[in-house]
């Protein structure tokens, strides 16, 4: 194994762990970079980064360039980058991604015709590949290429706008995706998660979790990162 296969296996170990995920989505964008060491130095290690495109989804949010501007301050604590693309034609903007220092760079299957194509293009860019689902895409939609991926992102709220309230029938969707993708696909859980739905969302089979505004909207987010951790017992 080369050394490059081996540090793609040890993020993918990490993204396999129990888990929270920080959104910068809800960060103070004036002090990013301190907001993202708070929570980093209360223990988390993927930071979640949601790009947004008007097209797909009405925000426009982030791209390559924030991505880029925290990318060593995460790695050289030990961190990893989970970029979230909402994106039309995902497979176009991949290599610019994977350039700023994306590590998983998770896409839509509603928004492009290339599938297995876009995988592909992720892992050349020497990242990890995690396809998202909406809420009302069925789950068989990532059956095909559930081999190819290292992640599978359940939406639990309509993509698009942070604070949103958790869509309850996302728990029995987690549970039948964890059975239909292969155990080493790594299951992961965005919108709503709280104190309230984090544990439901874990019992149906996320090991990672992303929570934006339950943090950040938070007085003091460090604090509520270790609260949530400690509601399921993760990392």
């Amino acid at each position: 194994m080369t050394s490059t296969e081996t540090d793609r296996a040890a993020v993918a170990e990490l993204f396999r762990e129990r888990r929270f995920a920080p959104s910068i989505l809800s960060a103070d964008f004036s002090r990013l970079g301190s907001q993202v060491a708070e929570v980093m130095d209360a223990g988390a290690r993927v930071i979640h980064c949601d790009v947004m495109d008007g097209h797909f989804v009405p925000p426009i949010t982030i791209g390559p360039l924030i991505v880029g501007s925290i990318a060593d301050q995460v790695h050289n604590a030990g961190g990893v980058l989970d970029v979230h693309l909402m994106i039309e034609r995902p497979e176009q903007h991949v290599a610019e991604f994977a350039r700023a220092g994306a590590d998983m760079i998770t896409f839509h299957p509603e928004a492009t015709p290339h599938l297995h194509y876009t995988i592909g293009a992720v892992h050349s860019g020497g990242c990890l590949a995690g396809a998202a689902i909406n809420p009302g895409t069925p789950s068989i939609m990532v059956a095909d290429v559930a081999d190819d991926l290292d992640m599978v992102l359940c939406m639990s709220v309509n993509p698009g706008w942070g604070g949103q309230p958790f869509i309850p029938a996302s728990v029995a969707k987690l549970a039948q995706l964890r059975e239909l993708v292969p155990d080493h696909v790594a299951l992961e859980v965005d919108g709503g998660v709280s104190l309230k739905t984090a544990a439901a969302c874990v019992e149906a089979g996320a090991n990672l979790l992303v929570a934006g505004s339950a943090i950040f909207g938070s007085p003091d987010p460090a604090e509520m990162y270790l609260r949530l951790v400690a509601e399921v017992g993760a990392k």
